[in-house]
């Protein structure tokens, strides 16, 4: 795997953003594979290839087997190239789609820095240093560093997931920076890296009780046998009275507060189904709802008293109500006009357009959005705003024309819109495409395109 753009300090590197548009394809080739059930088993450079028209190929599944199959697996033989090779492999563990993340990001790694980060002088030590030794830390990565910290974790389990490291790759390949990958969680020991020293000092462990001198009197162990039992007997009086006393109060609370001051219990009077609020009496309209009870557009400013542990809330009468929902986004995007054909670059009045309708759960809300095509390339991807105000709709609807293409050339893609905040949500991908016929200038002369891909600015 080779590419332009090398920087001068090391030779045989990419750039980062080449590196990262290059394994998103890889990338895809392999979740399209691991659907079908399919293990490469052997990810490396010298295994990805690219056309003359930019495409990147994975070939090479001459060892690949359906997953949980052993058919190529013999005792004592090494599957694969030794440096790109999973820890889980090394130790003679049963691989899984996450092998294939781990070898992606090693090849990834050898890419940008120039050196693949756990070979040795021999296959041996190669897989010694894969299972045992930190990886070197990226210094050439910059914003793909992310990317390879989460595919380079010893645990399988650990490991960034798949769709979430082929967005990461993608904005990187679009010149952006992702965000950082999340965290792994607590690790446990295991063979898979060092293991992590808590914080908290372990307990000193309690040596046992010397055996009493046969020729020796049993007086002293008699005498601390009596003070044990006493300081034992002592707590759990101690503990009884507490517990009593609290009963005691839990008692009290509830007569002085639950009879609502007015002697009937949950203080609501009034026709069946009306609600109240701090035992004051209800209409007969059994929709109004209480202060502390959230309105229809989710708004939390209404709701007063304490929340309880089960996710409602009790105002001062001792009433409950339920809380807010939880945030949600929802996307759904179609296309206005999916295709363009004629001399590019093509007019705003006849790209391809879309028109995205966000809605969310509750308002007042404010939807972090952007639009994300799947070659990485789009004439916006910056990230927007869309205010829902209190008490306004829950949906709104944003517009996006599409002006990338390539001059000479049928430029097919997809596009979906993507939310970051509140919530994370994902519209579905629609296709569309661009194709640039070329115009012979006046005179007969013919015309002369570069096949590199053109996105206007903004």
């Amino acid at each position: 795997m080779s590419g332009a753009g090398t920087p001068p300090a090391t030779a045989g590197s990419l750039a980062p953003q080449r590196a990262a548009h290059i394994g998103a394809e890889v990338l895809a080739a392999l979740r399209a594979a691991h659907e079908a059930g399919v293990l490469h088993r052997d990810v490396k450079p010298g295994n990805v290839l690219m056309s003359n028209d930019g495409r990147v190929v994975l070939t090479d599944f001459g060892i690949a087997t359906v997953e949980g199959s052993s058919a190529l697996t013999m005792t004592g033989e090494v599957v694969g190239s030794p440096e790109f090779l999973a820890p889980e492999r090394a130790l003679g563990r049963r691989p899984g789609p996450e092998s294939d993340l781990w070898s992606l990001g090693v090849l990834l790694y050898a890419a940008v820095e120039g050196s693949s980060p756990f070979r040795q002088d021999t296959p041996l030590s190669t897989l010694r240093a894969v299972v045992d030794e930190e990886l070197p830390p990226p210094r050439r990565a910059g914003p793909l560093t992310p990317v390879l910290e989460g595919l380079l974790r010893k645990d399988p389990a650990d490991r960034l997931p798949a769709d979430e490291a082929e967005r990461m790759l993608r904005v990187v390949g679009a010149g952006g920076a992702p965000r950082a990958a999340p965290p792994p969680p607590s690790p446990s020991p295991g063979p898979y890296g060092p293991t992590v020293t808590s914080a908290t000092p372990p307990a000193t462990p309690r040596l046992p009780s010397p055996l009493p001198s046969a020729a020796g009197p049993a007086t002293t162990n008699a005498t601390a046998t009596s003070d044990d039992r006493s300081r034992r007997a002592a707590l759990v009086l101690a503990a009884g009275v507490l517990a009593l006393l609290l009963a005691v109060g839990g008692i009290a609370w509830v007569l002085v507060n639950g009879m609502g001051g007015d002697g009937n219990t949950g203080g609501t009077t009034g026709s069946p189904g009306a609600t109240t609020g701090g035992g004051a009496t209800g209409g007969a309209d059994t929709g109004s709802t209480t202060a502390g009870t959230p309105s229809d557009t989710g708004d939390p400013a209404g709701t007063s008293g304490t929340p309880s542990g089960n996710g409602t809330t009790t105002d001062g009468g001792g009433h409950t109500s339920s809380s807010p929902p939880a945030q949600t986004v929802e996307i759904h995007l179609q296309a206005v006009r999916g295709s363009y054909t004629g001399a590019c670059p093509p007019p705003e009045a006849d790209a391809p357009a879309f028109t995205a309708t966000i809605t969310v759960g509750r308002t007042p809300a404010t939807v972090e959005y952007r639009w994300v095509t799947r070659s990485g390339e789009t004439s916006d991807g910056a990230w927007k705003t869309l205010d829902f105000a209190a008490g306004g709709s829950r949906t709104q609807q944003v517009n996006h024309t599409e002006l990338t293409y390539k001059q000479g050339e049928v430029h097919r893609d997809e596009i979906w819109v993507e939310a970051g905040k509140p919530v994370r949500a994902k519209s579905d991908a629609v296709a569309f495409s661009v194709t640039c016929e070329e115009e012979t200038p006046t005179g007969g002369a013919s015309s002369s395109y570069s096949p590199e891909s053109v996105t206007p600015q903004p």
